[in-house]
């Protein structure tokens, strides 16, 4: 979720916004950035002020065969995670060198990575005077900026880059004016999603896929585009779908698939895709942000002198790539992490919920600020399931990299990449690392972890800026998160959950 440059906490809002109705007026906040702290040490991950040096253990193997047995691996006989530990475990290291998808025969990149798989060797990926960023938001591989207008948008682009500030100022601006209507736009839209689901549920399970992909269609649209579905006949049906073609065909190549193997890295994982596939898609969302954007379109142009063609194609990505992608998964996660408890959670954050936002204004951003139960839930998922996996960084000289127990010497151009879900897994930070504990970011302590809470691209304490690739829309996913829950803990006592699905939900006694 790299949307690409928002920096601003919601407490420093001057006043909040109740979520009652959306007819209400609305004015615009002041929003005061604030400097990141440094990452706070603690006797878990501080380490002696001397570590050994030692050779970057592991092999890319022999040429073409290497990453042939690698890749194969990783997509098909192990899966992403367990390719990873199995490497840990026979190198003996949480660093070492290894050869990530796409690769041979159809691709014309260089597979070879140096994996960074602890806390301490993860963080060096975010240090722009140490890696750049440049064309490697998914490795080496690039998909065809065909798929952008012909054009690398600003999430291919390094920092050093001029138009990188250009274009991320304005993706910040876009998303501070946008505060003014997030709340009502995503309460009402969930009272809509809502009202749909309910009178279907005595007929059975419902699934929750293509509801919430509405949702977040619709609300990513008019919080970052200004653009409402609403106003355009296909888009309102169909939009989430042409949004799901464009970024499947895109990222299809390096997409772990364990069913109907070998078929799928025949078929699917030997070669990149065409546009043509999808520019139809492609063309139908970019008439629709033209012609109901054109606010945030003209301010593009006239306040950040962009081109009509860089804002609305940086629209997209924004739009398609970074929220919906991203939120398509998270949510997701969201909802299962609710269905797998069994310590009894939903009557904790429904507790926290209603004593929160019980003061009669509803749901606001100083409400939702203050239930540090449902934020830590939202923690803990992002922690467990990352929307996005990897991240890469390219050594931008020649450098000494420290894990842990260990230093390693990087050459200029080496590609390090970095599988969040072992990451945070790391066991010299994070207590009993492999089990979802609803309540680690709550507490003292558990502020603390947040400096070690590495999902965008950054850590979670961290700030966005024009100078970092850290996540623009940071705050907004952990807030549109918690407010998601938290409406669903007022409507509801309960609601419960079966695979993709809704299978019941308890309405409040009167």
């Amino acid at each position: 979720m790299d949307l690409t440059a928002f920096s601003t906490p919601f407490h420093n809002l001057n006043r909040s916004i109740s979520s009652r109705s959306t007819k209400t007026a609305i004015k615009f906040f002041r929003i005061y950035s604030y400097s990141s702290p440094p990452p706070v040490k603690t006797t878990i991950t501080s380490q002696p002020a001397s570590l050994p040096v030692r050779t970057i253990p592991g092999s890319y193997g022999l040429p073409l065969l290497g990453p042939l047995a690698d890749r194969l691996d990783y997509a098909w006989f192990q899966g992403s995670e367990t390719f990873f530990r199995k490497r840990i475990e026979k190198n003996q290291s949480t660093v070492f060198r290894t050869n990530v998808p796409p690769s041979f025969p159809f691709f014309l990149v260089n597979p070879n990575v140096i994996a960074v798989l602890d806390c301490k060797s993860f963080a060096h990926m975010f240090d722009m005077d140490l890696v750049e960023k440049r064309n490697v938001l998914v490795g080496d591989w690039m998909p065809s900026t065909k798929f952008t207008g012909d054009r690398r948008v600003c999430a291919y682009l390094d920092t050093s880059e001029p138009q990188h500030e250009q274009i991320k100022s304005f993706a910040m601006d876009t998303l501070k004016r946008s505060s003014a209507i997030w709340i009502p736009t995503v309460t009402t839209l969930l009272d809509t999603m809502w009202d749909a689901i309910e009178p279907q549920l005595p007929s059975g399970p419902v699934s929750y896929i293509i509801p919430i992909q509405k949702f977040i269609f619709s609300f990513s649209s008019l919080c970052i585009a200004g653009a409402d579905p609403a106003n355009s006949p296909d888009i309102a049906e169909n939009g989430y779908m042409r949004m799901d073609r464009w970024l499947a065909v895109q990222l299809l190549p390096t997409i772990p698939i364990n069913a109907l193997q070998p078929l799928v890295e025949i078929f699917l994982h030997s070669f990149a895709y065409p546009y043509f596939l999808v520019s139809g898609d492609y063309d139908k969302l970019y008439e629709f942000i033209e012609t109901e954007g054109k606010e945030v379109v003209s301010r593009g142009q006239t306040e950040f002198n962009l081109s009509k063609e860089d804002t609305i194609h940086n629209l997209l990505f924004i739009l398609g790539f970074n929220a919906f992608g991203g939120f398509s998964i998270f949510f997701l996660s969201l909802l299962a992490s609710l269905e797998s408890d069994k310590t009894g959670i939903q009557e904790k954050l429904r507790n926290e919920v209603r004593e929160k936002a019980g003061s009669g204004l509803g749901l606001t951003f100083r409400s939702v600020q203050e239930m540090d139960l449902v934020q830590s839930f939202v923690y803990e998922t992002l922690r467990l399931n990352p929307p996005v996996p990897l991240q890469y960084g390219r050594a931008r000289k020649d450098f000494e990299l420290s894990s842990h127990d260990s230093v390693f010497k990087v050459k200029k151009g080496e590609l390090l990449c970095g599988f969040q879900g072992l990451v945070m897994k790391d066991p010299k930070v994070f207590d009993d690392p492999e089990t979802f504990v609803a309540d680690r970011f709550t507490g003292e302590k558990g502020k603390e972890l947040l400096a070690y809470l590495y999902w965008s691209n950054g850590p979670q304490s961290g700030t966005p800026s024009v100078s970092n690739k850290q996540c623009a829309g940071k705050e907004f996913v952990t807030f549109t998160a918690s407010l998601f829950l938290a409406h669903l803990f007022l409507r509801y006592d309960s609601v419960t959950i079966t695979g993709t699905s809704f299978s019941a939900v308890e309405k409040p006694k009167p």
